[in-house]
């Protein structure tokens, strides 16, 4: 339903862009004609994206940096490359960490892993984005009347009624949540837009490994969803090609978009269920999340 050109001129960075969702989302500008540059802690899987890119969508400017958003100074280092080498005027907030576990089980460390990806690092990003788009604004670089700048962050629909045994990611996705709607309303007059998008089960390897271990990618939507069977990439990039072109809907800002087959208003869309695991069940998914954990620190060397 796009014009294959509908995002020409447009530079988006993805956070998280290297796999999963925000590789999807990223490639969904991408083939409709925007530059884009990604980010993640393993360099080596965005440049491998990168390249594969590249080859695919020839003459488009496509930028990797391995950064790890939790560090506020390498966050500004790589936003300041981008805006040397022409600025931005998309950003996605992709970038999270996240698994189950018994609340009372949780090391601060492991909260902070969590917090410090999707609560600190995407506030770093957004922040360090957005403190240019209103430089330009106040310097007349962008003026009334020109498109507008936009900011898609990926939450869930926990934000609205909590997130049992994933607690970590339940109150940093919410402060995701109000930071779009705080920043919607002090950055309109500066021409940036900000919204969200709570996706249910779309299955990736990192998503599947870490919150549902053991199950087959999809099986608990297939199971309890009331469309029975999870979400699809291609369901995804509409939604975030939606937001994120300029001219589509200018006026929509400041909302959360839950896009879940209906799971959350049927269920609850949480894992509430997992109040009838036994001390077993929690060893086996700890050993599976380990395995996944060592996999990824091999991959980033």
């Amino acid at each position: 339903m796009f014009q294959t050109d509908l995002m020409k001129g447009q530079r988006i960075l993805v956070t998280g862009g290297g796999t999963g969702l925000g590789r999807a989302m990223a490639e969904g500008f991408l083939a409709l004609g925007a530059d884009i540059a990604i980010c993640g802690r393993r360099k080596a899987v965005c440049d491998e994206t990168a390249e594969a890119w590249r080859a695919a969508y020839p003459g488009r400017r496509i930028d990797s940096f391995g950064v790890d958003i939790r560090v506020a100074a390498a966050v500004e280092e790589m936003v300041e490359s981008l805006w040397q080498s022409g600025g931005l005027t998309g950003l996605v907030n992709n970038a999270a960490g996240n698994f189950i576990s018994p609340t009372e089980a949780l090391s601060p460390r492991g909260f902070d892993a969590i917090a410090g990806i999707v609560f600190h690092g995407s506030f770093y990003v957004t922040h360090a984005v957005g403190k240019r788009w209103v430089d330009e604004s106040r310097r007349g670089v962008w003026r009334p009347g020109m498109p507008y700048r936009s900011v898609v962050s990926i939450i869930t629909t926990w934000v609205d009624n909590g997130g049992p045994y994933v607690v970590p990611s339940a109150m940093s996705k919410a402060g995701l949540d109000v930071m779009t709607k705080s920043l919607a309303v002090e950055w309109a007059r500066h021409g940036v837009r900000l919204n969200a998008i709570g996706p249910g089960e779309i299955p990736t390897e990192g998503m599947s490994k870490r919150l549902n271990p053991g199950e087959e990618p999809g099986q608990r939507s297939r199971e309890r969803n009331p469309m029975a069977r999870p979400g699809e990439m291609r369901e995804l990039q509409a939604l975030a090609n939606f937001l994120m072109a300029p001219g589509q809907c200018d006026w929509l800002t400041g909302q959360s978009i839950m896009m879940d087959g209906g799971s959350a208003l049927a269920t609850g869309g949480n894992f509430y269920e997992l109040r009838q695991w036994s001390d077993a069940d929690w060893q086996a998914a700890r050993e599976r999340i380990e395995a996944q954990n060592a996999k990824d620190r091999a991959q980033r060397g």
